[in-house]
């Protein structure tokens, strides 16, 4: 059975599926399509943690699904910008976790993927499969990807 590993930028696909639809990522349709006849390795939801009830919430309904969820906390800037970049720690697990897996599955549309992605299947036997609002998308990382899912309706909640 083909053994993959699930990597979910949370605030990427959260803020993409908003501004493209004005709907939420179904992260249990996700669940259903990415990992059907698969066996999963490892699953992380990469997110920023404000510290409200809903969003713990919602931590909870994604360790339900079967995700580990990792949080950073949310830093407001004094210029009033805000901090949460998951990239350096998303790029580190899917080194570490690449080795056990056939595939690399990332949801995220954030071309700062594209060298990881590249790296793996270039320079590996993995599969990498992209899900990400195609609108959205950088197209580099689009292109370092083995298989780009649109994200589209059948994502969608609502």
């Amino acid at each position: 059975m083909e053994k993959v590993a699930l990597f979910v930028d949370v605030q990427n696909v959260y803020y993409t599926s908003r501004e493209a639809f004005r709907r939420h990522f179904n992260y249990n349709a996700f669940w259903q399509e990415a990992t059907q006849g698969r066996e999963v390795v490892k699953a992380i939801a990469y997110a920023i943690d404000k510290g409200d009830k809903k969003q713990q919430e919602f931590q909870n309904i994604l360790r339900g699904i079967g995700f580990e969820v990792k949080l950073k906390p949310y830093i407001q800037r004094a210029d009033g910008s805000a901090k949460g970049d998951w990239d350096v720690g998303i790029t580190i697990d899917v080194m570490d976790y690449s080795q056990a897996v056939d595939t690399v599955i990332l949801v995220s549309g954030d071309g700062d993927f594209d060298l990881l992605a590249g790296r793996l299947t270039q320079d590996t036997d993995k599969r990498v499969e992209v899900y990400g609002v195609p609108q959205l998308t950088a197209a580099s990382l689009v292109n370092a990807a083995s298989r780009f899912i649109p994200i589209d309706e059948t994502l969608l909640l609502g």
